[in-house]
């Protein structure tokens, strides 16, 4: 039977880059969680619509997941749930099923690198049937949607997630049919037709070691599936495989700072090659070679986008990459590559929804963000394990020779190096994030002459406007401050307000800088010039009363 629940709106359910994300106790609250998904089921008006759902496995997650159940089974549209074993689905795989199944969508549970718990966040975004996050117009219907809801429909139903079957329910008349499968089987079964396994697997008979680490999130059981059951490596070459409501306690954002025990541990055993670090929903990687070598996410686009064509197999049986898109406050560097192979490259707003019109229209095959998300047109998301056997399938390529830092190198000489460093400044006040991005703001729009800030000249300074392919205006994206020494152009930075956050603001600060013949200096050394520069004229510092950002990549 079907029950009406009479409710009031909440005026904060605005999704942000990629979906709702607040703290987990907003979701807790009586019907907040609620309201949200009446307002997406409002928004689908596919008859027989067909629903993926599953998320990272954070707290609060099952408690979501049945809510939908309820929710969907009493809509008058939604027939059909297919649902990831034990609630689990990447979101890479999520995207996968939707395509592979022809749903209408998912709605998937995760607040990606956002640590999890009964303390910290929970997230709820809606994808669309090509399996990409919902762009603008949606999510602002979903909005929308959510200021006017007086009530929502449940019906009074409930499913063991832990059985992998199919369920079928009479509700009031409409056949309900929710379907609990294997997790990993479609996304494992895409791989193998993407990736050259048998290549692969050679480098592990030949004493090739890995180290991937899951840091107790959704790719666990992706990983150990793909690495140690179908290609046969080492146990030791997947750690904190068990998915976690909390992450063990832990931060699932795979940068040098929150995954420094795996950094650790390839400084200290410089005979594994590669190691990968993965987030929360199992959509971002990050790359080191041996000793611990940092690759950054710009230069690990750039350098896949280079050998791609060589070594993967889905690349080659569709002609080669047809054009390669990265977001703009991604370093230029796979811009050069892209010059090299005569395709197009495009510079879009962070937010992987812009990918996603660029390759429903053909116009890409390769993409990736400075925030260590990479992927392909195989699927409409960023893919952290696509990622990772991409690195492995240049290995396999160059076999017998597995240094990556020498791959890196050999890629600087041939294209230059752009030195980028990206510092992020977390949990300031609203106010405080405001005060920044609107000061550079009004700056842009005044901007008349070349001023002197430090040792570098400002010679421009605009925020980024993207026009997407279906007509719609993205506005406001982040500012971007272009500077020269001695009348040279000297590099950019960037600042923009991060859309991940659940509460206050996290600003970050972006810095690139290209020299084509000294490739060797520090990273920071070469960016001394360009951070000083772009804090006189932001004022981050002064306003956040900060003298280090939090994090530093």
């Amino acid at each position: 039977m079907i029950k009406t629940v009479k409710t009031t709106p909440f005026t904060c359910q605005k999704p942000g880059t990629s979906g709702l994300r607040k703290p987990t106790k907003k979701f807790q609250e009586t019907n907040y969680t609620e309201n949200f998904i009446a307002a997406i089921l409002k928004n689908i008006e596919t008859p027989n619509a067909h629903l993926v759902v599953g998320g990272d496995g954070r707290y609060f997650m099952p408690e979501a997941i049945s809510k939908i159940i309820a929710q969907a089974a009493a809509d008058k549209n939604v027939t059909k749930l297919t649902i990831g074993q034990n609630g689990l689905l990447s979101t890479p795989a999520a995207s996968n099923l939707v395509r592979k199944l022809k749903a209408t969508g998912a709605i998937l549970l995760t607040a990606s690198h956002n640590p999890g718990g009964p303390d910290n966040d929970f997230g709820i975004k809606f994808n669309c049937s090509n399996g990409g996050p919902a762009p603008g117009p949606v999510t602002d219907r979903i909005f929308e949607n959510s200021k006017t809801l007086d009530s929502y429909l449940v019906a009074d139903i409930s499913v063991d997630l832990s059985v992998k079957k199919n369920h079928e329910f009479d509700v009031e008349g409409k056949n309900f049919v929710v379907e609990i499968i294997d997790s990993v089987d479609a996304y494992a079964e895409m791989f193998q037709m993407i990736f050259d396994f048998e290549k692969i697997k050679n480098l592990f008979t030949q004493g090739f070691k890995v180290r991937f680490d899951c840091m107790h999130a959704v790719n666990g059981p992706y990983a150990k599936r793909l690495l140690i059951e179908i290609l046969g490596a080492p146990e030791s070459s997947v750690v904190n495989s068990t998915p976690s409501p909390t992450f063990n306690n832990g931060h699932p954002d795979p940068n040098l700072t929150y995954a420094k025990s795996l950094v650790d541990f390839m400084k200290a055993n410089p005979e594994y090659s590669l190691g990968v670090a993965f987030d929360g929903d199992g959509d971002r990687n990050m790359i080191l070679g041996a000793s611990g070598f940092f690759v950054t996410p710009s230069d690990s686009l750039a350098l896949i986008a280079e050998h791609g064509n060589n070594c993967i197999p889905y690349f080659q049986a569709a002609g080669g990459i047809k054009g390669i898109a990265r977001s703009m406050p991604t370093s230029s560097a796979a811009d050069k590559v892209a010059k090299a192979l005569d395709v197009e490259n495009f510079e879009v707003p962070t937010g992987w929804k812009f990918f996603g019109s660029l390759m429903d229209e053909g116009k890409i095959s390769l993409c990736g963000e400075e925030s260590f998300g990479t992927g392909s047109d195989h699927i409409r998301e960023k893919d952290g394990l696509w990622a990772a056997f991409a690195w492995l399938s240049i290995l396999a390529e160059q076999y017998p020779h597995f240094a990556v830092k020498d791959l890196v190198e050999e890629h600087w000489k041939s294209f230059g190096r752009f030195y980028y460093s990206r510092w992020d400044y977390e949990n300031l006040s609203s106010e405080q994030g405001s005060q920044i991005f609107n000061g550079l703001d009004e700056m842009s729009q005044n901007f008349e002459k070349e001023t002197i800030y430090g040792d570098l000249s400002l010679t421009g300074i605009k925020n980024f406007s993207y026009t997407d392919l279906d007509g719609s205006v993205a506005s406001k994206q982040g500012i971007i401050m272009t500077f020269a020494k001695n009348g040279v152009y000297h590099g950019r930075a960037i600042v923009r307000k991060s859309g991940t956050g659940s509460s206050g603001a996290t600003i970050r600060l972006y810095l690139e800088k290209y020299d084509s013949t000294n490739i060797d200096s520090d990273v920071q050394a070469a960016v001394k010039s360009l951070r000083e520069s772009a804090d006189l004229i932001s004022g981050i510092s002064k306003i956040s009363g900060r003298k280090e950002p939090t994090v530093i990549t």
